[in-house]
């Protein structure tokens, strides 16, 4: 079996460049299959969930090419509409296939997504979507499948998601760009990741914008071509070498990276008393004196991304005082929690419930007051 054997106690410095976004990348493998010509995605990350998805493409009909971190992309015809029990198990994104599957073949049958537990994460809002651009949708709990169709093709709607969704959001745009009509999506997710989609689909030849920041307006077009598309850094691992840096009081300048979508996490690690300086295209995160604790809430961008929030708290057990985390967004984000206790990290878990006298899972925590634990 792999494994890592990590000895501490040194500063991490210098230069780094970081992937291309996962989430990014992952989005615009489907959004390739919206047309028969090649696309040409630059800045892939070569990770394990690239790769099951490469494979899904390729199942489905597709042909696909791997040089470096660049991947092509030609689907030309697909030779089905179902995705596998397999490949959704391994993957969450698996999902989105169903926006190809319904603008080119008016039918698809996909699982009850999977991809890793971290809470609640249902596709009905999805689901709901789609039936109003004319969809007929059906779960079967015997075969573990939805089983979707638009025979009279998929027609612009208005919907309003009930709430946030960064994929829900970006699966009924790719719907919606080859729909007859106007799609008009209001509360739609504000990640820039988003945006890196709707980017890719016009230089596609997609007939979508933003109007203010939640609203989402697609007028379908009767096709796409192909088009060349570079994914930016990843947030989420600019994050992890800037905390790596604070951690070990060292400092990281990462290559080729803004501010951009940053900010909230920058104003935090700041708090905390770690150094940030733009120079030279990139960003330097650097050790200024002793860690402080904060307290954190995660939100929906452009909110504390709760992506952040397990690599923050590790960050926190080397503040000098008391820390809180408050994760809203999926509520199995503190799986990892019971391993850091194990490494001797002092951390409670606060719940609701324990006002009705019920106590958290780890062993070695203890019953505590909302100002004074991780929630």
């Amino acid at each position: 079996m792999d494994k890592f054997i990590i000895n501490g106690g040194r500063k991490l410095k210098g230069e780094v460049s970081v992937s291309g976004a996962k989430n990014v990348a992952l989005k615009t493998m489907v959004a390739a299959c919206l047309t028969d010509e090649e696309v040409v995605i630059e800045n892939v990350p070569l990770i394990s969930e690239f790769y099951v998805m490469a494979d899904i493409v390729r199942q489905l009909g597709g042909v696909v090419r791997i040089k470096d971190h660049t991947i092509s992309i030609k689907m030309e015809k697909f030779k089905g509409e179902k995705i596998s029990l397999e490949a959704a198990a391994e993957i969450r994104s698996s999902a989105i296939f169903v926006a190809p599957l319904l603008t080119r073949l008016n039918s698809a049958t996909i699982p009850n997504p999977g991809g890793c537990r971290i809470g609640a994460r249902p596709i009905d809002r999805t689901i709901d979507g789609l039936k109003k651009m004319g969809v007929d949708a059906t779960y079967n709990s015997k075969d573990g499948f939805f089983h979707i169709k638009a025979s009279k093709g998929l027609k612009g709607a208005k919907y309003r998601f009930e709430k946030n969704t960064h994929t829900g959001t970006e699966t009924l745009m790719m719907a919606a760009v080859l729909a007859k009509g106007k799609t008009i999506l209001e509360n739609a997710a504000l990640e820039p990741e988003v945006d890196e989609l709707i980017g890719l689909l016009k230089l596609m030849g997609a007939n979508i914008k933003r109007e203010g920041k939640r609203k989402i307006v697609i007028n379908g077009v009767d096709k796409l071509h192909g088009a060349k598309f570079s994914i930016k850094p990843d947030r989420n691992e600019i994050v992890t070498f800037a905390i790596a840096a604070l951690m070990t009081e060292g400092d990281v300048f990462v290559k080729d990276v803004t501010k951009a979508g940053l900010l909230e996490f920058i104003e935090k690690f700041e708090e905390a008393g770690g150094g940030v300086k733009e120079e030279n295209s990139g960003l330097r995160f650097f050790h200024k004196g002793n860690l402080r604790p904060t307290n954190v809430s995660t939100s929906y961008y452009p909110g504390f991304m709760t992506d952040w929030q397990g690599p923050w708290a590790v960050l926190m057990t080397k503040a000098q005082g008391l820390s809180t985390i408050h994760e809203t967004v999926y509520e199995n984000r503190f799986n990892y929690v019971e391993q850091l206790l194990k490494m001797g990290a002092k951390i409670e878990f606060f719940s609701f419930r324990q006002q009705a006298g019920i106590f958290p899972r780890y062993k070695n925590s203890r019953p505590c007051q909302p100002s004074q634990c991780y929630s």
